[in-house]
């Protein structure tokens, strides 16, 4: 019977390793997924830090593909705000993502340039830097079946320093950016004699247009590309529609894998609330409820007009 049990965690060990290595939607492998990248572009390119002037703080929780066992949760903060003088922006972007028995902890820290291109527009330069640990509890695929640690190391915890640049360029009307936020592969020891390459660069081609309709109601749509080296690429297409500042709704595909559904309201000057609905579709819906998201976002901001910011 310990035989067998022994057998299927071999098993069951091969394939997640598998899944670290080769499938594009491990954390491992892909920088975490959010519906709501548009309203906090931090997480994805550095050079965002300071854009929205005043300190800007935001909390996403994300629990994706519901209904499904161990699927991906993912937890994030940011926080980032302008030196107006120096033209500066810095930032801070935590992000605590778990799959199944993988668990990963990012602690990021950006920096932006910010140059004025015209009355209104900029062009901002990024840096982040920072580390991630990277943990993988294989023991719990056992099922309580006794392994000898000689043979297999079955709890991984390593710490990976992270590198990433960004460039972004927006005006009132049309925003721009390409970023890589992890450049550095990682290379994580199984055992002894075995170790794996984790080829973990994404690169991101984010833009967004602004069309006024009127005083109170504006569309804007926005599209991101993404690319990891080895896999096609893939793509988000969204279009918000903005009534009078205040109330967000909007729509969102992600080629082969969801319909979203945004709601952001203005609850007050400085505090907004925003929900995400992704509808599954593909092989993954047949499994899965669909894909829920909440952000909290708060800016020291207290009268428009007193705003400094280089948006």
């Amino acid at each position: 019977m310990l035989k067998k049990r022994i057998h299927i965690f071999k098993i069951l060990t091969i394939l997640s390793i598998a899944t670290l290595c080769y499938f594009p939607q491990t954390m491992a492998q892909q920088k975490v997924q959010f519906s709501q990248y548009m309203f906090n572009n931090l997480v994805i390119n550095p050079a965002y830090a300071g854009a929205e002037g005043p300190l800007s703080l935001t909390l996403v929780n994300r629990s994706q593909w519901s209904g499904i066992e161990n699927a991906p949760k993912t937890q994030t903060f940011s926080a980032h705000t302008l030196f107006k003088k120096k033209n500066i922006g810095l930032g801070l972007t935590m992000v605590n993502d778990k799959i199944g028995v993988h668990k990963n902890l990012s602690i990021l820290t950006n920096y932006a340039y910010h140059i004025q291109t015209a009355e209104n527009s900029f062009l901002s330069l990024g840096l982040q830097a920072g580390f991630n640990n990277m943990r993988s509890d294989y023991a719990s695929l056992s099922g309580g079946a006794m392994i000898d640690p000689k043979l297999y190391n079955v709890n991984i915890s390593e710490n990976f320093f992270e590198a990433g640049v960004g460039i972004y360029f927006r005006s009132p009307k049309w925003d721009i950016g390409l970023s890589a936020p992890e450049l550095i592969p990682d290379r994580i020891l199984l055992n002894d004699t075995l170790s794996v390459k984790l080829n973990r660069a994404n690169f991101f081609l984010f833009s967004k247009y602004q069309i006024t309709c009127s005083d109170n109601l504006e569309f804007e749509p926005s599209v991101m590309v993404k690319y990891l080296p080895g896999l096609p690429f893939s793509f988000d297409t969204n279009i918000n529609m903005i009534y009078r500042e205040v109330l967000t709704l909007g729509v969102s595909y992600r080629k082969s894998e969801s319909v979203d559904f945004l709601f952001k309201g203005q609850v007050t000057n400085q505090l907004e609330l925003g929900y995400v609905y992704d509808y599954n579709i593909g092989e993954i819906s047949k499994f899965s409820n669909g894909s829920h998201e909440l952000m909290v976002h708060y800016h020291f901001r207290y009268a428009k007009t007193n705003v400094a910011s280089p948006r």
